[in-house]
């Protein structure tokens, strides 16, 4: 009777239960629509420059907006290409200190000096007898342990403490900086520094329109052919710093909050720094002594 009852109950559930299994799985199985594709960026958005040395085969180049001086609303006039180990590199903090730091002191002279007890004014006699006064010896009142005495391993300046990072570090410690500024996205590039006017309010609103902050750090491939609008209206600023592309380095970007490069001054960057990888530059970069020879 229970083997009946329990063939019954296998018998009554194997149709149904099988077939709402099925029928929940056909509809789980079933193909969902992919959604189209949105283009990141506007197709007719002009690339104003493309990244011409070789990149990495696991990398590809990153984008950036190309903005303009000509007015406040001109915030986009197109797209640049960067070269990932210059603008993405890792973010190492110790490369960024190192190089700050030495930039801090390569150049220091202490002036700091103290005169011995050979060079301070007196103390020419014994003070006293050796013996019999009952009191110390001394041989001249100009002794260290007396007022008005020498200096004992005193400074002894001029002191210089120059010292070289190698090329790498410093290279890399450009690279680690340009790599947080445009992380932070205070790193800005426009396609020239021209100005329609010499005024240094009108550079002051446009950075304020555009949240550059209150210190702005521009920077142009050479200095002569800076245009003239901008040398005028920065040089009646404190905190807008105008320099040569040579000029650029780790401190200067860390003191100012924002950073303003120009189109050539990206392409001279890229390969000026990439010129000290390895990966991009011949082993011997000049000629050998020895091809001369058969």
């Amino acid at each position: 009777m229970l083997q009946l009852v329990r063939a019954g109950v296998r018998g009554w559930l194997r149709p149904t239960g099988c077939r709402g299994l099925n029928a929940l799985t056909e509809e789980a199985v079933q193909p969902v629509e992919k959604p189209e594709l949105v283009a990141s960026s506007d197709p007719q958005t002009p690339v104003l420059r493309r990244c011409e040395l070789p990149v990495p085969a696991h990398r590809r180049p990153m984008q950036a907006w190309v903005e303009s001086l000509q007015g406040y609303q001109q915030e986009r006039v197109g797209l640049t290409e960067l070269h990932p180990d210059v603008f993405s590199t890792t973010p190492r903090l110790d490369f960024l200190h190192q190089v700050a730091i030495w930039q801090k002191n390569f150049k220091r002279i202490s002036y700091a000096k103290t005169k011995t007890r050979a060079e301070v004014r007196g103390g020419g006699r014994k003070p006293w007898v050796q013996k019999g006064s009952g009191r110390s010896r001394h041989g001249s009142i100009r002794s260290p342990v007396w007022r008005g005495g020498g200096i004992a391993h005193g400074p002894r300046g001029p002191t210089s403490y120059y010292y070289m990072l190698p090329m790498k570090v410093r290279v890399q410690g450009l690279k680690v900086a340009l790599t947080v500024k445009l992380a932070q996205d205070d790193l800005h590039i426009v396609d020239s520094l021209e100005l329609p006017t010499t005024d240094p309010q009108y550079l002051m609103e446009l950075a304020h329109y555009r949240r550059w902050g209150d210190s702005v750090l521009l920077v142009d491939l050479e200095h002569e052919d800076m245009p003239q609008n901008i040398v005028a209206a920065t040089s009646r600023l404190k905190t807008f710093n105008l320099i040569p592309a040579v000029g650029l380095n780790v401190h200067s970007m860390l003191k100012h909050q924002t950073l303003v490069l120009t189109l050539p001054t990206v392409a001279f960057l890229e390969e000026k720094l990439l010129w000290h990888d390895s990966r991009y530059t011949p082993l011997y970069p000049f000629r050998l002594p020895y091809r001369d020879f058969p």
